[in-house]
């Protein structure tokens, strides 16, 4: 992926208030071409941009209970460990960490009852020594990145005028 300059930037900030725009209203929002704006939307949905299901809350599913395990692993079996995560479907995403745990688990389970089997599973994985569990009592800033995108926009600025 080739990095986003100032005008993709400013596209994926346009989206990210209002996911739904065409390129048409993009366009002159932003004071673009139309194909410029479509041609950079092409690339930015194939390279940058997450699936839909990024977006759909697992308490929408009947998921409501979501916990962050820590997992303490033998490092060689580490690609395995990966692929047997990914066959779990209660695991949203993993990641590997440095610090005393290896893997951060993001999980999500209907009930207590079923965050335990998920747990075993976790557990039965070879190469899995310990699993630390963090129930999630609300959410208190949605996962974002518009900030991240005006900060970017912004050091742009300013390193121009430097």
């Amino acid at each position: 992926m080739q990095p986003l300059d100032a005008t993709d930037r400013r596209i994926l900030l346009s989206l990210s208030s209002s996911a739904r725009r065409t390129a048409s209203a993009l366009a002159n929002a932003l004071g673009l071409g139309r194909n410029t704006v479509q041609s950079r939307l092409n690339r930015l949905e194939t390279e940058v941009l997450s699936t839909v299901d990024r977006r759909i809350p697992p308490t929408a599913l009947g998921f409501g209970l979501l916990s962050f395990i820590e997992l303490h692993v033998d490092q060689r079996h580490l690609e395995d460990i990966a692929k047997k995560l990914e066959e779990i479907p209660e695991v949203l995403e993993a990641h590997g960490l440095t610090g005393s745990a290896d893997i951060l688990v993001r999980a999500a389970a209907a009930n207590a009852e079923e965050l335990f089997r998920v747990h075993g599973l976790l557990l039965n994985i070879e190469g899995v020594n310990r699993a630390d569990s963090a129930l999630s009592m609300a959410e208190l800033i949605p996962y974002r990145t518009a900030k991240l995108i005006e900060l970017s926009l912004a050091n742009d600025n300013g390193n121009r005028r430097g």
